[in-house]
């Protein structure tokens, strides 16, 4: 993993906490929430303020997401923001803490200025010891303060500022006043600087949890099902009618499609379809031929074309099927007949522009797994697990590769690949509309084209 460090591939851009001042706010929170302080004078904080180090010192890395439900988090600096979620629980936790800060920007400046703010996304749910109470996850709360308890002192005060101007003996009221006073010095004024935190609530329907070795939840759609790509035996009697797992390719291919989930990269708007194909048949080449003790260091594209001809016979199903793909969409050579009972039948399609895409890529992920870049991008623990098992050959190959082709350029690269770009309107003269061409033969067949 250290390769995969140094690159900023594994804990990176997580926020430094290396001051004494942030140190003793993040202890105070650490406090204030779980009743324990660290004792590390510096450490580094994903944006939930989780830190490995600490959970190391702790022996205890689900310290601040006791039994992985109700995520406590702690808010130092709004760099936090931009810092990626470590031991992920729930794959919509990210997220909502993104729009928490992005709506509460200003109060939470103020407020971080003189202390941590410490919360916690609350749901009913308080243990997930069966599938069943996954279901009754619905909504998620966000609840957060200072530590000293600023936002709450100033909601009082508020009030107590009310009910002096509507009160026609107010001025006479001592003991209103002084409590006015005293809270004030803790709030400052919050007539001109109202300090308050937006309370912010999410729905939760459609969800990957990494409980139960990872399920994929869809309850708001039109055909609802849960994906369980590790197996569904033990899962009990979970209220869904339809549960699959990852050897029931068919069935997950028609959920994706009746629900209109995904769609096929070649033909995609805005898709440069057989690049991308082309990349995905290089991560099948390395991945068949690194156990071989292959040196892929300064390989250019050509060096890997001749692999490919050297080993041509060794390689998978897929590799073929993917230069099937690739020759028909550059050259219009013969429509290759793939369906869902293929190995290669999830490498061809991409999430649909839904508000479910980053879910959907998540499990197509899962789904073809030899496509180490949407492994890394969309399922981050998933890669680190299976990377751990490669030959040293193929983990140096993906490291330099992530770090040259996405790293640098993450939101570019994510637009290229998995990004829905606008039509643009095109306005000209009616014209009597012409028929078709027809279908290449197999094309009505059910595949990644429709």
């Amino acid at each position: 993993m250290e390769r995969l460090i140094r690159r900023g591939l594994m804990f990176g851009n997580l926020f430094h906490v290396d001051s004494p001042v942030l140190v003793e706010r993040y202890n105070r929170a650490l406090a204030h929430l779980i009743g324990k302080r660290t004792q590390l004078a510096d450490f580094h904080i994903d944006i939930s303020g989780y830190s490995p180090e600490i959970g190391d010192e702790l022996d205890d890395h689900l310290y601040l997401n006791h039994r992985g439900v109700n995520r406590q988090f702690i808010l130092l600096s709004m760099d936090q923001r931009t810092a990626p979620l470590l031991n992920t629980k729930f794959s919509t936790s990210r997220d909502i803490l993104q729009q928490f800060m992005a709506r509460n920007e200003a109060a939470l400046f103020a407020l971080m200025g003189r202390d941590a703010v410490a919360g916690e996304l609350v749901n009913s749910v308080y243990d997930v010891s069966t599938p069943e109470r996954l279901f009754d996850i619905r909504r998620i709360t966000v609840e957060a303060d200072t530590t000293a308890g600023t936002v709450k002192d100033a909601q009082q005060l508020s009030g107590m500022v009310d009910t002096f101007r509507n009160t026609p003996d107010g001025w006479f009221d001592d003991v209103l006043i002084a409590r006015m006073i005293d809270l004030a010095g803790k709030t400052g004024d919050v007539v001109r600087n109202p300090v308050r935190l937006e309370q912010m609530s999410f729905d939760q329907r459609n969800f990957w949890t990494a409980h139960f070795d990872g399920l994929y939840i869809f309850q708001d759609v039109l055909h609802p099902a849960v994906i369980a790509p590790s197996g569904k035996d033990g899962l009990g009697d979970i209220p869904m009618q339809f549960v699959f797992d990852a050897n029931q390719r068919n069935r997950i291919a028609e959920f994706l499609q009746l629900n209109g989930l995904v769609e096929n990269i070649v033909g995609a708007y805005g898709v440069q379809a057989a690049d991308i194909l082309r990349q995905k048949m290089n991560f099948v080449l390395v991945d068949a031929i690194a156990a071989l003790g292959v040196d892929f260091s300064r390989m250019q594209p050509s060096d890997l074309r001749r692999m490919a001809r050297q080993h041509h016979d060794a390689l998978p199903q897929e590799f073929h099927q993917l230069s099937a793909l690739v020759n028909w969409a550059e050259n219009g050579s013969s429509f290759p007949r793939i369906d869902s009972s293929d190995p290669v039948y999830f490498y061809a399609l991409r999430a649909a522009d839904t508000p479910d895409a980053d879910l959907v890529n998540m499990l197509l992920a899962e789904l073809a797994p030899l496509d180490v870049r949407q492994l890394f991008i969309f399922h981050k623990d998933l890669f680190y697990r299976r990377y751990a098992q490669w030959p040293d050959a193929k983990k140096a190959f993906v490291a330099d590769f992530l770090h040259a082709e996405y790293q640098g350029n993450k939101a570019g690269v994510r637009a290229a690949l998995f990004g829905h770009a606008a039509r643009p309107e095109v306005r000209s003269l009616p014209r009597v509309a012409k028929r078709p061409p027809p279908l290449p033969d197999g094309a009505g067949r059910r595949g990644p084209w429709g």
